[in-house]
């Protein structure tokens, strides 16, 4: 049996389904037991359980040979509260006893500070190392899925804004279906010791993604770089709370500094074209 955090997600959600796929028993771990309805029925087991409730979640690890864990981002909360998320999914795991861990981390959770969200991710995969469990961390880049954040602006407004000085700097971007078959290939073959596992991708810039979702649309969009000084209030503007405002244009200044790189101990290449991405987000699978 594998446990699978964040089912209802993109990455956790593909995780799952290449588990079933090879006939592997799952057991979808779900907050809201309302949203278990479609993986009972695709043959997974569903278990309710909150990431914040240690003792739920160490019952949903329990008897698993292996668990997919990962460290949600929460509007509502501050640096102490991912951080008590993440002290909680990492004591489910010490009560649990399972064996394995596969942890979706990012590029840059090596470093402690100045990464914006990421830095709770270098927390939480030093508090899953403590626990002595076999931890693989899986490092991704950029989601080529982000794009669903432009999709109202595209449609609406023709507009497809970049948080940048240019949009013509080409960056690695990988489909979350690559990264949910990664880690399901990781819990199925567990390393003989911890490893960090860097994802590599196709590189696009943001005008080529623009390009190409514009074709997926079928109508032309424009192009809007924002400046760094304008990143916190546009995000405010657009909706965000502050502080998450604040948090993800730390990231994105790290971005701009090169600091978000390979550092692991393997890397693999996910192969998805974004223009595939794209036509999928536009139009989804019924």
């Amino acid at each position: 049996m594998y446990a699978i955090t964040g089912v209802t997600g993109h990455v956790g959600g593909a995780a799952a389904r290449a588990l079933l796929a090879k006939g592997e028993p799952v057991r979808a771990v779900v907050r809201d037991p309302a949203k278990g309805g479609p993986w009972s029925e695709a043959g997974a087991e569903v278990f309710a359980a909150d990431l914040g409730d240690r003792a739920a979640l160490a019952e949903a690890f329990r008897g698993c040979r292996g668990a997919f864990v990962m460290l949600p981002t929460d509007p509502a909360a501050d640096d102490t509260g991912h951080r008590a998320l993440a002290a909680s999914i990492a004591g489910a795991v010490r009560d649990s006893g399972v064996p394995h861990v596969v942890m979706l981390s990012s590029l840059g959770a090596e470093l402690a500070e100045g990464t914006g969200p990421v830095r709770w991710l270098h927390h939480l995969e030093n508090l899953l190392r403590e626990t002595g469990v076999l931890l693989t961390a899986v490092r991704s880049g950029h989601f080529q899925e982000k794009a669903e954040a432009v999709l109202d602006a595209a449609r609406g407004a023709g507009v497809y804004p970049v948080f940048g000085d240019s949009a013509d700097t080409p960056l690695p971007m990988i489909a979350t279906r690559d990264v949910g078959r990664v880690a399901a290939e990781a819990l199925l073959s567990p390393p003989s010791a911890g490893e960090v596992i860097d994802l590599d991708a196709p590189a696009y810039t943001e005008r080529q993604v623009a390009e190409s979702l514009a074709a997926v649309l079928g109508r032309p969009l424009q192009v809007v770089t924002i400046p760094q000084s304008q990143w916190v209030d546009t995000m405010v503007e657009a909706g965000l709370p502050p502080q998450l405002a604040r948090e993800l244009a730390d990231m994105y200044a790290a971005v701009d500094r090169g600091l978000l790189q390979p550092a692991g101990d393997r890397r693999l290449t996910c192969p998805t074209d974004i223009g595939e991405t794209l036509r999928r987000l536009v139009t989804p699978a019924p």
